[in-house]
């Protein structure tokens, strides 16, 4: 498969791209290379491979599932201008 100078402009002006004919000149070769690419990757047979994430096999470091940081509720108010009862007070907002 390969694009014509028309298909290409009628893609950058749906993609709201704004090329001249010398741009339009230069990037059809371009873009038709990257198709032939593309179409070269579609041959290789990958029927046993497994989908990776990465192409190398590294374990995701995890942690303990415990709460390290809580119970801190006065700390964490002792920047506010008001609070009342644990919570943050700010002025009504709505009417």
């Amino acid at each position: 498969m390969s694009l014509d100078k028309q298909t290409v402009a009628k893609v950058a002006r749906l993609a709201r791209l704004k090329m001249d004919d010398a741009e339009l000149e230069e990037r059809v070769p371009q873009i038709n290379t990257i198709i032939k690419w593309v179409e070269q990757l579609a041959e290789v047979n990958t029927d046993n491979v497994d989908p990776l994430p990465s192409p190398v096999d590294i374990g995701m470091k995890q942690r303990k599932d415990e709460v390290t940081d809580g119970n801190c509720q006065e700390d964490v108010l002792a920047n506010a201008p008001e609070s009342l009862e644990g919570f943050y007070v700010v002025p009504k907002i709505v009417e």
